[in-house]
């Protein structure tokens, strides 16, 4: 940069600005702004042309009075002026008006652009980079199409110093967010990609920042960034501080640039290659060791950048999901946070390990800090953090921990934030519904959550209990029983109520047999709340007391003598009013039959997803990924809860008191569920939305990148590009499966006309059926779709289903196809054996079409933990101590199709010093034999 004389000191804008801090009023500010102004105007207009220097200290004045808070309506043309100037400080105070005070729709910007233009072609590195910042300042659409072209040859030009390729880089990041269609994809994109082996790390940095948003839109661009990143990477992570010395930060060398390597890798997905994969895993194995070592400075500049690059890394290996060793050691990483005495760290720490325990490799090491987490929920002051620990104690929950969990949450309810309280109310009615091993305890804890925090109890979870005691025979009477003694305590929520009323109407004669809870006492009982309640709760009421002539007809008289009432029958709210006359009415002129028939028990609700969950999605706001309540499969699918029994009935009309709900009409099912469905209580019946074959629909190549990872797990992404994103969750038991698919626009802009289909070869169609629920024809920009897919496997299957879906994104038709992992092991149900009764039942299959073997490199580590974490995955019971070798694995399933039954038995022999695997599997059925041995053999 050029030296600044001495005459640039512009005495004279000093002494303006002296004396506006002066000034001892806003009046006197005023009138001295005023005056000057004047002096400015009349000094632009007047006869005599100014010199540079005089041009450039009005117009600084001129700036000083636009941050004051005043309009500034002439002078654009004096800094446009300075622009032509060779000297730098009149160059530059030109360039700071504009970049302040020029509007994008100004007419002056043909002339700034001209000038722009002359410098950027001046070869001046000084006015280069000025000109290069005033385009970013200002990031006008017309300049976006003047200079977009222009740009990225100055930024990719041999002899384009490093200064300006820094600004170069900077300014196009500018241009692309604010008119990404004008940024032309081009040869320089290649060229680009390889700015990140510069030696100048202020130009890798810059570069590193651009990559990373264009490979958001186009990462098929600028794969190739991947290995350049990974080198680069671990350069830095390798090296000791004094290395780059000029871009170390308190001893962190260049913590911003390795930030911002570690976010562009998490564009895609792990490399492919092995020796880059290798490489990348040193490298955070390096970041997470240098967490372990003891700070080399106390100031908090050093733990704030070291902190950072390892959340990055942290961030990084939760993406890539594929090192198990990694994860667990980020887990514990993150769980010596959990007691830091920085609170941004606690928090930073509770956040990832939310995400964490979505994984199922390091699920199990997350719940390890159970008791960290409830004591952070108990004494932590920043409510934030304790938001944070709920959404973790959430997140680790599953049918092993979730009585403790529910109960440190109802502790904790009674003193949260009202802020949040809605919120864990509703996490603890999902969890106590999805993980309930016991439906007493269900219900059990649903009116202890009604009792602690009525007022945050939405219509949503009131509705869940009574569809879940509606639909279990066994858990009626217990239901019955506890709502009447929770309905005797002298103060009652007023959803208490509702739930008992309702759940009383229907099976208080469980109960009538006790003295204690004879019909009449269930009756005082109920009437006695009755004048506390809102109407729609009163009208519920009405309606339980018509169920109780029905079911108890020794208190006819009495309930007839309360709907005769002036009270009710003048009632001023006509809903109240009508009621009480009908209900009457049909006490007394409809004979018993009649009565029995039309105030029959409720039949079962048809099953669908629990609208507590979609209240809390809504309430959590849109995500790109399946919600952490939905992304992690219970390890043992099939030890679960019996499934909700549905029958014929689903297909009749309501009666009419189905309504005493308000849950609307649910569309008839075509025909009945099959009897042999199976689920827990988030999942559906099967509807008949066939998935159409759509031979016509054009589809593009079929995605299957992912599909291997699939075999063993359940969720995860199964596909990505610059568009959407596509994650699964799936549930399978027995010839059953339930599959939700989410669709995740990460564009701003909607996508129209989203349609999807799931597409079988007609060998496939008599082996799988498919039905898949229709999806909304569109998706908002950054929000997310659900659609459910139903399943049966009908016969024993080899090729998988294909995804196809298709919408309208900036007026281009999108199609994306995509093979969906629907494998013949996700219908595997484990069996456990003893070592007598597997080398028994192995002899009997003995036979040569039965048996098949692999043996096979192995492509991935031979770690034990992951190879057992593999075959359960797979879907079998992994045998301890059946096989004589303890290094051998062996594992016993029956695969159940709705046709018949295939047991299977496994046996994995591994080498560690030749790297091989033996596979030998021996089922009843050759087909099975061959596509299971496929599928396992290609996991290791």
């Amino acid at each position: 940069m050029p030296a600044v004389s001495k005459g640039d000191g512009m005495r004279g804008l000093a002494v303006f600005i002296s004396d506006i801090r002066n000034c001892k009023s806003k009046e006197a500010e005023i009138k001295r702004i005023n005056k000057e102004l004047a002096n400015i105007r009349s000094k632009f207009k007047g006869d005599k042309a100014l010199d540079g220097y005089s041009k450039k200290k009005y117009v600084c004045k001129l700036l000083f009075i636009f941050l004051l808070g005043h309009d500034i309506d002439f002078g654009h043309m004096e800094a446009v002026n300075l622009l032509s100037s060779n000297k730098y400080t009149e160059k530059q105070i030109g360039y700071l008006f504009i970049s302040v005070l020029v509007n994008s729709n100004s007419d002056l910007i043909r002339l700034i652009n001209n000038a722009i233009k002359n410098d950027l072609s001046s070869r001046n590195p000084t006015f280069m980079n000025l000109a290069l910042h005033c385009i970013a300042n200002v990031g006008s659409r017309e300049m976006a199409e003047a200079f977009a072209a222009d740009i990225p040859r100055i930024l990719v030009a041999g002899d384009t110093m490093d200064s300006v390729k820094q600004s170069a880089a900077l300014c196009l990041l500018r241009l692309n967010r604010t008119s990404p269609d004008l940024v032309p994809m081009g040869e320089w994109t290649s060229r680009v990609v390889h700015l990140l082996n510069d030696q100048h790390l202020g130009v890798v940095t810059a570069a590193t920042s651009l990559i990373t948003t264009l490979a958001q839109k186009n990462p098929e661009e600028f794969k190739t960034s991947v290995s350049l990143a990974v080198a680069r990477l671990s350069r830095i992570v390798t090296s000791a501080s004094t290395d780059l010395q000029d871009y170390t930060y308190y001893f962190v060398p260049a913590p911003w640039l390795s930030v911002k390597l570690l976010r562009l890798l998490q564009c895609y997905p792990p490399p492919e290659d092995a020796a880059i994969r290798g490489r990348l895993s040193e490298c955070l194995e390096t970041i997470l060791n240098k967490a372990q070592e003891p700070p080399k400075s106390k100031k908090v500049q050093h733990s704030n950048a070291k902190n950072a690059v390892l959340f990055e890394a942290i961030s990084l290996i939760i993406h890539h999901d594929s090192e198990p060793t990694l994860l667990v050691r980020a887990c514990n990483q993150l769980g010596q946070f959990l007691q830091h005495r920085e609170t941004n760290l606690r928090y930073l720490a509770l956040e990832s390990m939310c995400t964490l325990a979505s994984s199922e490799f390091s699920h199990e090491a997350v719940k390890t800090h159970i008791e960290t987490v409830i004591n952070a929920l108990k004494t932590e002051r920043d409510v934030s953090v304790r938001q944070r620990a709920v959404d973790l104690l959430y997140a680790m929950c599953d049918r092993s921990n979730v009585q403790q969990i529910v109960a440190e949450m109802l502790n904790y309810l009674e003193t949260a934030d009202y802020s949040i309280r809605e919120e864990i109310v509703l996490k603890v009615a999902i969890l106590a519904e999805k993980y309930a091993v016991d439906y007493t305890w269900y219900v059990d804890t649903i009116l202890n959550l009604i009792r602690i925090a009525g007022d945050y109890v939405s219509e949503e979870v009131w509705y869940r209990v009574i569809q879940i005691v509606i639909n279990r025979d066994d858990v009626q009477g217990y239901a019955a029983k506890t709502v009447f003694e929770a309905l005797q305590a002298p103060a009652c929520h007023e959803n208490l109520v509702k739930v008992g009323g309702y759940i009383l109407g229907e099976f208080g004669n469980l109960i009538a047999g006790d003295p204690r809870s004879s019909p009449l006492v269930q009756f005082n009982l109920l009437h006695s709340k009755f004048h506390l309640c809102s109407v729609p709760s009163r009208a519920l009421l009405l309606s339980t007391y018509i169920k109780f002539i029905n079911l108890f007809p020794e208190v006819k008289g009495t309930i007839q003598e309360v709907l005769r009432s002036d009270s009710q029958l003048r009632n001023a709210d006509v809903e109240l009013q009508q009621r009480a006359v009908e209900y009457l009415r049909l006490s007394c002129i409809a004979s018993t039959d009649i009565l029995a028939t039309v105030l029959e028990e409720m039949p079962p609700f048809p099953e669908r997803e629990s609208s507590i969950l979609a209240k809390l999605k809504r309430k959590k706001g849109p995500g790109m990924v399946p919600d952490i309540e939905e992304g992690r499969k219970d390890k043992n699918v099939n030890g679960g809860m019996e499934p909700i029994s549905t029958n014929a009935t689903t297909k009749s009309t309501p009666s009419p008191s189905t309504d005493l709900l308000s849950l609307g009409s649910s569309p008839a099912l075509s025909s009945a569920p099959p009897s042999s469905s199976a689920g827990g209580l988030l999942v559906d019946v099967f509807t008949e939305n066939h998935a159409p074959a759509a031979p016509g629909v054009p589809m593009g190549p079929v995605a299957d990148d992912n599909f291997s990872r699939f075999v063993c797990k359940n969720n995860g992404v199964l596909f990505e590009n610059q568009l959407v994103q596509i994650g699964l969750k799936s549930e399978f038991r027995q010839n059953l499966g339930r599959m939700y698919i989410f669709f995740g626009n990460k564009t701003s802009t909607q996508f129209l006309n989203f349609s999807s289909s799931v597409i079988c070869q007609d060998s496939l169609k008599t082996q799988l059926s498919i039905h898949i629920k229709p999806a909304d024809p569109t998706v908002d920009g950054g929000a997310q779709l659900q659609q459910i897919l139903n399943i049966e496997c009908v016969s024993d299957f080899v090729e998988a289903p294909v995804l196809s879906i298709q919408f309208r994104y900036g007026g281009t038709l999108q199609n994306i196809a995509v093979k969906l992992p629907i494998t013949l092991n996700k219908f595997f149900q484990p069996t456990e054996m003893t070592s007598q009764d597997f080398f028994q039942r192995w002899k009997q299959l003995s036979s040569p079409q039965q048996e098949v073997q692999k043996i096979f490199k192995a492509k991935h580590s031979m770690d034990t933990e992951v190879t057992k974490a593999k075959i359960i995955g797979f879907g079998v019971a992994l045998l301890d101590r059946v096989d004589p070798n303890p290094s051998n694995f062996v594992g016993a399933g029956v695969i159940h199709t709705k046709t018949t039954q295939v047991g299977c038995l496994l046996r994995l022999e591994p080498n560690t010093q030749a790297q091989m695997y033996r596979l030998t599997l021996r089922t009843s059925r050759d087909t099975v034999s061959q596509r299971l041995c496929e599928l396992l053999s290609d996991q290791f």
